[in-house]
């Protein structure tokens, strides 16, 4: 029997669509995106509604490079969803993928104030106008995002985005 823990010593039964979506969870977390949507195919309609369930879902089609699919369920989210920042982070990333980083740039400006305590929404604010060739604009991003999380500096050593601004990244000692 499967189980989730509730307390020490006590267990509930778990239900057959919550043992997928751990399942789905699980595999999205290894990068195996198609096992994790075949656990998902057989879930009943109204799931597919779920956030949980459409979050899987967005990253799963994010990962196979399907990014007008994924940009629908992702503005799904900022519409279920207007406070929570993963909708708008998802729907700007998969816009910058589809050519329409001006666009992206104008959702993670629209989005809930909850965004700017990410590092990555200065970090792909940053990626956006380099981009665009806002040189400036970009670097007080990515010093933003490097003071929220160093780690972000060794990701932008190898990030395409920003191959314009390489010498001006390692001059600040990015």
């Amino acid at each position: 029997m499967l189980c989730v823990l509730i307390r020490p010593y006590t267990c509930k039964k778990m239900t057959e669509a919550e043992r997928r979506i751990i399942a789905a969870q699980g595999y999205v977390e290894l990068g195996l995106f198609d096992e994790a949507r075949v656990e998902l195919s057989p879930l009943p309609a109204e799931m597919h509604s779920r956030v949980d369930v459409i979050e899987i879902t967005l990253l799963c089609l994010m990962g196979g490079h399907r990014w007008a699919e994924a940009l629908a369920l992702a503005l799904r989210l900022c519409s279920q969803e207007p406070m929570e920042p993963g909708g708008f982070i998802h729907a700007a990333f998969c816009l910058h993928e589809l050519g329409r980083t001006a666009e992206a740039v104008d959702v993670l400006s629209r989005g809930p104030a909850t965004l700017r305590a990410k590092p990555v929404y200065y970090y792909n604010m940053g990626c956006y106008h380099a981009c665009l060739g806002h040189v400036e604009k970009s670097l007080t991003y990515l010093e933003r995002a490097f003071e929220m999380d160093g780690e972000l500096r060794l990701h932008a050593r190898k990030d395409r985005d920003l191959d314009c601004l390489r010498a001006q990244l390692e001059s600040h000692h990015a």
